[in-house]
């Protein structure tokens, strides 16, 4: 038996990266949201042992290394079950993207094998395994709008957004995200140097030495300006997209609520909660193109546009369908790689797992 399944996209809706952990990772805040863009993945069982990998990109790895092949490994193991399993994968998003495709691969791939083998994992098994395997493969088992918190591991379902046309641009560049945390680990520790002169520094001349697109905030007891640390920054975010999301579906006219908001609504609220991608400060130095792709999408009529995760993909979302439609003739004509999409609700994203 095969099973054929869409492996669906994510987007992060803001990121603040926070300090560093024992174990390596960062601390991390970022509202994750799943589109619709996705890669297929045809799974089959046979008779056998072993997991073979077929993929016609030469970037997808097909060996233990691959997460496909981590999770079927893991799953099998807690599934009790045996066989020889071969994994199809058809890409159509790019790698090192931001867009999490080889997590949702994966999960993609979870899925499939229960399918195949007619046998279920309680959900709590299935978010350790995911968990184990990559930071962010649990939130393809919840899809629509999750709030992803720890390392991005730990993800709790938000009341989903209503579906909002969506523009991805794909830059030739492939980014590094262990690079761009290595990159970020030493902005730091440059801001803490300079925070330790902050007291005797005036906003001025920390600006000087700064440049004018970091992030300063004043203490209420005076005029002495301090670099904000991580927690600052996750802090900050947290309470803007608490804002956002409580007037968006709790302080918001009834009619609002009551029709899912309309197509403009909820972009105007996500702008003026000012969340922001954290690795746009590292990665848009280190890659000029990708500050100019964002600029191409609100030139073409974004009402918000980011980087995804370390990038290097970028998107912008839109009022509406038509204006997402104009935006992607606009920017290919420009040279850039646009694709129009939207974003995926949570019973969207369920429903169209298997509807292949």
């Amino acid at each position: 038996m095969t099973v054929t399944v869409r492996s669906f996209a994510k987007i992060n809706l803001g990121l603040r990266i926070g300090a560093a952990r024992a174990d390596g990772f960062h601390e991390l805040l970022t509202v994750y949201q799943t589109i619709g863009l996705h890669d297929v993945i045809r799974l089959s069982v046979g008779r056998g042992t072993g997991i073979e990998i077929q993929c016609d990109d030469p970037r997808v790895p097909r060996d233990e290394s691959n997460t496909c092949h981590r999770m079927v490994s893991r799953a099998l193991e807690a599934l009790d079950a045996k066989g020889r399993v071969l994994i199809e994968i058809k890409k159509r998003l790019p790698v090192q993207g931001g867009l999490g495709g080889a997590s949702a691969n994966a999960v993609a791939c979870l899925l499939g094998l229960e399918r195949v083998l007619k046998k279920s994992l309680p959900a709590a098994e299935r978010l350790r395994i995911a968990a184990e395997v990559g930071s962010d493969l649990p939130l393809f088992l919840i899809g629509g709008t999750v709030l992803g918190v720890g390392r991005g591991e730990e993800v709790y379902p938000l009341v989903d957004l209503p579906s909002i046309p969506c523009v991805v641009v794909t830059p030739e560049v492939g980014v590094s995200t262990p690079k761009a945390f290595a990159d970020w680990d030493r902005r730091a520790q440059d801001d803490a140097a300079l925070k330790g002169r902050s007291s005797t520094v005036s906003g001025t001349e920390l600006a000087s030495h700064r440049g004018t697109d970091e992030c300063v905030r004043p203490y209420a007891s005076g005029e002495k300006l301090t670099v904000e640390d991580g927690s600052d920054r996750m802090d900050e975010l947290g309470r803007g997209l608490s804002a956002w999301l409580s007037e968006a579906y709790s302080s918001a006219p009834h009619s609002f609520v009551a029709k899912r908001g309309h197509a403009g609504n909820h972009l105007l609220w996500l702008v003026r909660a000012g969340i922001e991608n954290d690795f746009e400060q590292v990665v848009f130095p280190e890659y000029p193109e990708l500050r100019e792709g964002k600029r191409a999408l609100e030139r073409a009529g974004a009402k918000y546009a980011s980087l995804s995760g370390s990038g290097s993909t970028l998107y912008g979302l839109f009022g509406s369908k038509t204006a997402a439609g104009r935006a992607v003739v606009s920017l290919r004509k420009q040279g850039w790689a646009a694709r129009a999409t939207s974003t995926l609700t949570r019973r969207a994203y369920w429903s169209r797992i298997f509807d292949c």
